[in-house]
């Protein structure tokens, strides 16, 4: 028997192959999913964002997750998948460069957008003046509070405070989805640690400790809280105030960043991990039981890594052309935010759900397809300068070229 043979192991019959082979190169139903994810959190905030209800899926779950909280452990987990298949390829200087090219560019046009468009729009419409509209809460100061993907300021001269009071709005920010940023970004610099140490492609077993580590936090706090509500309500929340991305809380971290390491384990031992249907479909049944009954967090989450990935590999061949030229679910996630306040300020809300969507989906989309085509692509065009990196990065094995890989994405800032 050839030796080539001999060292092939045979698929399973409850097995369609391994995730290092379905899902090496483009052919995958990614980007589809990560306009599907974008889209539900838009969803979710509609029904608090316009009419102050609860968000879809928090009275199912029983006050456990939302739609868009759903989405947001989502895109991490899929971050950590593919961030972590560019950190293994890159040196670490160039992947930060190739992470600050996507996360940094839309989301400065999208603060300076509203700051400077958006907040005197609306000034103007409810106080029929500008007077009040500068100091350190005016828009200037919303652009040095929050320039640094670290959120800090999230209402400009008090206008959505204002309107809040009035029952106009529901919410006192102007764009309170990019909370998440700041955790994406810590990942990313986690993940340049892991690269520049070797431990991504010599030491993977640290990243399982690691990972472990993480998930021993969220069991800890399940352990001592019947059903468990999450991140929101840890008993870890204190803020740490951290370089460029500000006040953090480890609570938030220890959450994100399971998820973010579930993906990265996927990916880490991709070789390893078969893609099952019987498997996927338990694994989704336990991800219901476990919104419905509890203890989300301790055993639904490591299920949501899975199903993610099942579906990139296994959704029919039209969704996996979906979104695979143009990535517009970054924008659609930094603007669908921001749209739906502007909304209902002007009073959209009371002509109902479907249309209040219906306007959010039409406006986001617009903006996101002109911050892909005017800001975020033409940005990514310059990954490159300086020329392409020779070789890989010293003292990183040479493997053989396989596959085109796509480029690396993140939990809400999507390649």
């Amino acid at each position: 028997m050839p030796r080539t043979l001999a060292l092939r192991r045979p698929v399973p019959r409850w097995s369609h192959g391994v995730v290092g082979g379905l899902l090496a190169g483009r052919d995958n139903s990614l980007a589809f999913i990560r306009l599907g994810l974008a889209t539900a959190v838009i969803a979710s905030h509609a029904r608090i964002l316009g009419y102050g209800g609860p968000e879809y899926a928090f009275t199912f779950s029983g006050g456990q997750v939302t739609l868009g909280n759903l989405a947001v452990y989502s895109f991490f987990v899929l971050s950590g998948l593919l961030v972590a298949r560019s950190g293994m390829r890159l040196p670490v200087g160039r992947f930060l460069w190739h992470r600050a090219l996507r996360i940094l560019p839309g989301y400065w046009v999208c603060i300076a957008l509203t700051a400077f468009v958006l907040a005197p729009s609306l000034y103007w419409y409810v106080h029929r003046s500008f007077d009040g509209l500068g100091g350190p809460d005016g828009p200037f100061g919303y652009i040095a509070a929050n320039w640094a993907v670290a959120t800090q300021r999230y209402d400009i001269s008090g206008l959505m405070a204002h309107t809040r009071s009035l029952g106009v709005t529901h919410n006192a920010a102007f764009n309170g989805s990019l909370w998440t940023l700041r955790f994406e970004a810590l990942c990313y610099l986690g993940v340049a640690l892991l690269a520049v140490t070797g431990i991504l492609t010599r030491a993977r077993r640290a990243v399982v400790l690691i990972t472990a580590l993480l998930g021993w936090l969220v069991v800890r706090q399940a352990i001592s809280t019947p059903f468990w509500g999450g991140a929101a309500k840890a008993g870890f929340l204190e803020v740490l105030y951290l370089p460029l991305v500000g006040g953090v809380t480890p609570g938030w971290i220890s959450y994100l960043g399971f998820a973010f390491c579930l993906g990265m384990l996927i990916e880490l031992y991709k070789k390893r991990v078969p893609v099952s249907d019987p498997l996927a479909l338990v694994l989704l049944a336990v991800i219901l039981v476990t919104l419905r009954y509890g203890y989300f967090y301790v055993v639904g989450i490591p299920a949501l890594a899975y199903v993610l990935v099942w579906l990139a590999v296994r959704l029919p061949a039209p969704f996996r052309r979906i979104g695979a030229r143009n990535d517009y679910s970054y924008g659609i996630y930094i603007y669908g935010f921001p749209v739906q306040q502007t909304l209902a300020v002007l009073g959209y809300p009371r002509f109902g759900m479907p249309l209040y969507f219906v306007l959010t989906m039409a406006f986001t989309v617009i903006l996101a397809v002109a911050s892909w085509h005017l800001v975020e692509r033409p940005a990514l065009r310059l990954k490159d300068l300086g020329g392409r990196p020779a070789g890989p990065p010293p003292g990183r094995p040479v493997t053989k070229p396989t596959e085109p890989v796509p480029p690396a994405a993140c939990a809400c800032t999507p390649p």
